[in-house]
């Protein structure tokens, strides 16, 4: 059987970018697209009075948030806000704080402490806070951001009378 050989089809390739690596327009666009006038394109600046009112309502909303933030007591930043979030994560922060004693575990009789289980728990919970950083509401943040320094905290505490 003899072997046909098809020619590979012909591929072309066509730019459509509308500038070119200069940054021009290129030919084909300049009827289309025309550049814009600087002047125009500058939004008109506001006298520095007018732009201190501006930030006024900016800044008394910062300070009231501020000392909002102080109000709230570290209990409660660590009371679980009931989201979906902070109710999956709460086993694992109840593991880690069995893991170091803190809490009693209904498996075991007695008070054991497991560093290694409480330190891969501490990185669970650290992994999870690095990659829901700016995802989480405001009470979903501190409940975390509570108890795993509270867990930080107690692993150093407990690792150095060991």
């Amino acid at each position: 059987m003899p072997e046909e050989k098809k020619a590979p089809k012909e591929l072309k390739v066509t730019d459509k970018r509308i500038f070119t690596p200069e940054g021009d327009i290129r030919e084909e666009f300049k009827t289309d697209i025309k550049p814009a006038d600087p002047q125009q394109a500058k939004a008109p600046e506001p006298s520095p009075a007018a732009a201190e009112k501006e930030k006024e309502p900016e800044r008394r909303q910062q300070k009231e948030t501020v000392q909002e933030e102080r109000r709230r007591t570290v209990a409660d930043k660590a009371t679980n806000p009931g989201s979906a979030f902070t109710n999956f994560i709460e086993p694992l922060i109840a593991q880690a704080y069995m893991s170091l004693g803190m809490l009693r575990n209904p498996y075991q009789p007695q008070a054991k402490i497991d560093t290694a289980a409480a330190r891969q728990m501490i990185e669970i919970l650290t992994l999870l806070q690095e990659k829901t950083a700016g995802n989480l509401t405001d009470d979903e943040e501190d409940f975390l951001a509570t108890h795993l320094g509270e867990l930080k905290l107690a692993f150093v505490q407990r690792t150095k009378s060991i």
